[in-house]
């Protein structure tokens, strides 16, 4: 049986997608039908719930080839990815420890224009301990509980603040050009709407692998990097963490806050899994 979009949002935000995306009550309904449709017979598995479809419609402004084109490659790619999306159990070890690091920390408060604003700490973890799939494969369960919590992100769309303080040659060696390409896939393909993709504190020995990471990026995603030595500008992130120079949580903080979060969601992370694309 189809699920049917239930609006429980505020009258502002339906109003923000209509303005930013062209999304309309009549025209959400007929996409996510027609989408629905392909799928049944295309026998894609997707998640059963409605708003993933309705999220996948809103990264392409509700251009229904589009976003047939991207859930077929998302689900691709959850399928290939073992390593990513599956055995994805808070409680492993591997996990635990770099939840307590704090790897990918999603602030509590959004910015001046309404975007989810994401920390990811690139150096954080040890090469020596901690290998950069495990750290991809925990970045993307948060980011993922993310979309499952709050629907707004789907029409604000996210910045991404990637704080490369205390890089080594060593984290820059795990990232293989093949890695990166696949990451960049991943990113180019997943149903959500990255706004900003902001490299701070990144020291000039990482620009080989930042510029390897850009060479696979579409022309619009390379348009919304930035790259700055130093701080970031406050003027639109007004509540950034301590350790960025803000008035808001520390990492350590936000790091105990989402550890919670998804333990508590264990028992959702494992039921997500079975949603790969079937082998043609």
């Amino acid at each position: 049986m189809r699920q049917i979009y239930v609006p429980s949002l505020s009258e502002e935000f339906y109003a923000s997608a209509d303005q930013l995306l062209g999304e309309t009550a009549v025209k959400r309904t007929e996409s996510v039908a027609e989408v629905q449709r392909w799928a049944e017979q295309n026998n894609v598995r997707m998640h059963r719930d409605v708003r993933i479809i309705i999220y996948f419609l809103r990264t392409t402004k509700y251009d229904l080839e589009k976003t047939k084109n991207k859930i077929q490659k998302y689900y691709t790619i959850r399928s290939a990815r073992t390593e990513w999306f599956q055995n994805r159990d808070p409680f492993l070890p591997e996990m635990q420890e770099l939840l307590d690091i704090g790897v990918f920390l999603p602030l509590r408060q959004k910015d001046t224009q309404n975007r989810q604003v994401v920390i990811i700490r690139t150096a954080a973890h040890s090469p020596k301990y901690h290998t950069q799939d495990n750290v991809f494969k925990l970045d993307k369960m948060v980011l993922d509980l993310l979309l499952h919590l709050d629907e707004t992100i789907s029409v604000y769309g996210i910045v991404a603040i990637f704080d490369m303080k205390n890089v080594t040659l060593g984290h820059a060696l795990q990232l293989n050009p093949s890695l990166i390409k696949r990451t960049v896939e991943s990113w180019e393909n997943y149903p959500c709407r990255p706004q900003v993709l902001e490299f701070v504190n990144a020291p000039v020995h990482v620009n080989f692998v930042l510029n390897v990471f850009r060479s696979f990026m579409s022309e619009k995603m390379k348009s919304r990097v930035k790259i700055s030595k130093h701080e970031i500008k406050m003027a639109e992130f007004v509540n950034l963490p301590s350790d960025l120079g803000g008035t808001g949580e520390s990492y350590a903080e936000l790091a105990l806050h989402w550890k919670r979060k998804v333990q508590e969601h264990a028992a959702w992370y494992a039921e997500t899994e079975q949603y790969q694309k079937r082998p043609a």
